[in-house]
């Protein structure tokens, strides 16, 4: 069968299909209620960063990049406290954030610049509890990484490095992405001649962790799957995903490759656990539909995931 080639998009509110009410949402929840939301999340994240700091990668001498990574290379250095060594630099470059990249650049910066240090002072006395770099690298990424996805989820920032990675980017135009990895990777291979090649290592681990954990606390464990589906027989086929398996669904237009024939593409978003009764109703609908199931690492919307805190 000729593929299809998306054109523009259309309402699946056909004279053929059942209609449906515009029904608009507003959020949950009250402004102030949010915002407390946001500030509790930023908090909480930042716990959670500063207790797998003191309870894997510093005792373990795991610097994975960022100020933090910084202070325990300069803590096995000098022995001096990392939470100093974090207010000493995420200050100063907080200051400059305001002074490069404006007021906007947020007051919940604060939380990764003044209160991630203090949670990292106030946990300071905490017993490790292993001493394998290897389940520390593993652990401690995943507590930062969670600790991370929580910030990130309040819409704040951890300051430090990241704060340097957008003041290069506004300052010399360097891609943000590649600020971040640039600075990180700095920080790695100063640990690997300041500390040892083993530990940089190992803090590699801890940085991969961390951040497949991010993605995770950002997207959840949940994972969607979009279907895009060329029938003959779209009317058919687009009764059976509304009334049987009750999802919408949205008809692309679409023109064959070979034929030229102009045709509709029908899009809808199910559920894992719902991608083999598509199949079958599809299937049963027209047995020669042509049908593209991608992963969909994110949907918002009704039916899904609710993100209007």
């Amino acid at each position: 069968m000729s593929t299809a080639t998306t054109a523009g998009t259309t309402d699946h509110q056909s004279s053929d299909l059942p209609s449906y009410p515009n029904k608009r949402k507003g959020p949950r929840f009250s402004k102030r209620t949010r915002t407390a939301f946001s500030y509790a999340a930023m908090l909480v994240g930042a716990f959670f960063i500063a207790a797998s700091f003191n309870l894997f990668l510093l005792p373990n001498r795991i610097a994975s990049g960022g100020v933090s990574g910084i202070s325990i290379i300069l803590n096995t250095l000098t022995h001096i406290p990392p939470a100093y060594t974090q207010w000493a630099l995420n200050i100063p470059l907080f200051i400059a954030g305001l002074l490069v990249l404006g007021k906007a650049f947020g007051v919940k910066t604060v939380v990764g610049s003044v209160v991630l240090p203090l949670f990292v002072l106030l946990t300071s006395h905490w017993a490790p509890p292993t001493n394998d770099p290897l389940l520390a690298s593993i652990y401690g990424g995943l507590g930062v990484g969670i600790g991370l996805g929580l910030v990130f989820r309040g819409r704040g920032s951890t300051g430090g490095l990241d704060v340097a990675a957008q003041i290069l980017h506004r300052v010399l135009g360097i891609r943000l992405g590649l600020a971040v990895a640039a600075l990180d990777g700095l920080v790695i291979l100063s640990a690997g001649l300041f500390i040892s090649l083993e530990n940089a290592l190992y803090a590699l681990i801890g940085l991969f962790t961390t951040s497949k954990t991010i993605d995770v606390i950002q997207t959840g464990l949940q994972t969607s799957k979009a279907a895009y589906i060329i029938s003959r027989d779209p009317e058919r086929v687009s009764a059976a995903i509304l009334n049987e398996l009750d999802r919408g669904l949205t008809r692309l237009q679409g023109t064959g490759g070979f034929t030229g024939d102009d045709r509709p593409v029908l899009l809808t978003v199910v559920g894992q656990n719902e991608v083999l009764r598509l199949k079958l109703l599809v299937r049963d609908a027209d047995p020669d539909a042509f049908v593209i199931i991608t992963n969909a690492a994110e949907v918002l919307g009704e039916g899904f995931r609710d993100d209007r805190i």
